[in-house]
């Protein structure tokens, strides 16, 4: 096939150069400099220099991959975990977490100033054990016909290739223990090629483990998943094609994990925090920020099954919960009611059409928390507005989305008063963070 010379194709040259790192982004890449340009480059630190070759040549930025490091930072730690250099779960797990705090905080500290103008004084962050704190995980399953061996775990960086684990120290301890049990149990099942993949959650009142399958599951795998459930003490789920839930021991309760003093009990199939410790933090800093009254209505939008809802309404006067999932919004009922709360009012909504028209937006707040997800909340940031709250607390787990409503809200007249980074996910790239916004006195 003949190839015609475009003059908009870049051809990216493979040289190699000598850098030196002097930050680190908020994913854990090394940034350097060179030739006027940025250049990020994985599994480097701040402080150690290495002979690098790009992999990709933009107008204002590189990207290079390491050929030989030549000095090592005081900051590099050994990885607690054997497959961190295959398994795409973890970034970050060579960087001493201090540095990736620090590295975080400073990422959205940046972007914030950058997109708002709006530069607040160091952020100070919430955090918690950098390992065993994941108390939910999805693993993947993947089946190799020629070596009739099911593989369980994550993906590869930028792959669909599955890394075979039988440990993962992120996870919460009683949860990594199961592991290496339960892939021998799936590779004993008679579907173990159709099953597509599996979660492992950690509730308050015992572990369970939720098992996608494409088949129907016969007796005797039922009766070998019955066997592991018995002696490793876990609630064994299941779920089909129908998307139905079903559990394999008939005495089998509901998950549930305690927040603030409240108890809320989930189905396997509704999100939850995954790092419970930070969990508690971040809900008892939106409390302290609301600065409650008995005399406050509060609006909690997508307040998924009230996770902060409930505690808010033991100090308020009312609280109202919006949600777009249906399942979540009736959890959320049944956990006010378990909980003996009376004064939460929870609705199921899409927060993103006719927001003026839904029932709870004719109502007054002086007192707004809203916790989306990345998409953000663009749809309802100009009705926030209207209801002109004293306070407003925003719950990001995408800085991007952050800033861009951020900016709706400092033009209706809010300040950012406060800004917290969330280490949510230690050892990872993931950032989340938490914000409040003070209506301005002239307002």
């Amino acid at each position: 096939m003949a190839q015609f010379y475009s003059p908009n194709r870049r051809t990216t040259q493979r040289r190699q150069i000598t850098v030196h790192v002097d930050s680190l982004d908020a994913a854990g890449q090394g940034v350097a400099r060179h030739d006027g340009k940025a250049i990020f480059i994985t599994g480097l630190l701040p402080g150690e220099d290495a002979q690098v070759e790009l992999t990709e040549d933009k107008r204002h930025f590189a990207k290079a991959k390491v050929i030989k490091r030549l000095s090592t930072s005081a900051q590099r730690v050994q990885p607690n975990c054997r497959y961190f250099n295959q398994c795409g779960g973890c970034q970050q797990q060579h960087v001493d977490i201090a540095l990736q705090r620090e590295s975080k905080a400073q990422a959205l500290q940046h972007l914030m100033k950058r997109e708002t103008g709006v530069m607040l004084p160091a952020i100070s962050v919430i955090g918690g054990k950098e390992y065993g704190y994941r108390r939910r995980a999805r693993l993947g399953l993947q089946y190799q016909n020629k070596s009739n061996h099911l593989m369980m775990g994550f993906r590869q960086t930028q792959t669909n290739t599955l890394v075979d684990i039988n440990s993962c120290p992120v996870l919460h301890t009683e949860l990594d223990v199961l592991l290496a049990p339960l892939s021998t149990c799936l590779n004993q099942l008679s579907i173990a090629s159709k099953l597509g993949h599996v979660e492992l959650i950690h509730g308050d009142n015992g572990n369970l483990i939720l098992l996608r399958h494409l088949a129907p599951v016969d007796l005797s795998d039922r009766k070998r998943l019955l066997e592991f459930a018995q002696s490793h003490g876990v609630t064994i789920w299941l779920a089909g094609d129908n998307g139905q839930l079903q559990t394999l021991q008939a005495d089998a309760t509901l998950p549930e994990y305690q927040v603030a003093g409240e108890i809320l009990q989930f189905s396997p199939a509704n999100f939850i925090q995954v790092n419970g410790e930070i969990n508690q933090q971040m809900v008892a800093q939106a409390i302290a920020w609301l600065d409650l009254s008995p005399e406050d209505r509060v609006l909690d939008l997508f307040c998924g099954m009230g996770n902060f809802t409930l505690p808010i309404a033991r100090l308020a006067k009312m609280v109202v919960g919006v949600e777009g999932v249906e399942n979540l919004v009736t959890q959320a009922k049944n956990n006010a009611q378990r909980n003996s709360i009376e004064n939460a009012a929870f609705y199921n909504e899409n927060l993103e059409e006719q927001i003026h028209t839904q029932p709870w937006a004719q109502e007054g707040f002086n007192k707004v928390l809203l916790d989306p997800a990345r998409a953000g909340a663009a749809g309802v940031m100009e009705h926030l507005i209207k209801l002109m709250p004293e306070k407003i607390v925003y719950v990001s787990c995408n800085p991007t989305t952050l800033a861009r409503d951020s900016k709706v809200l400092l033009e209706g007249g809010y300040q950012l008063s406060q800004l917290r980074m969330l280490d949510m996910f230690p050892q990872t790239s993931h950032l989340e963070s938490m914000a409040l916004f003070v209506r301005s006195p002239e307002e």
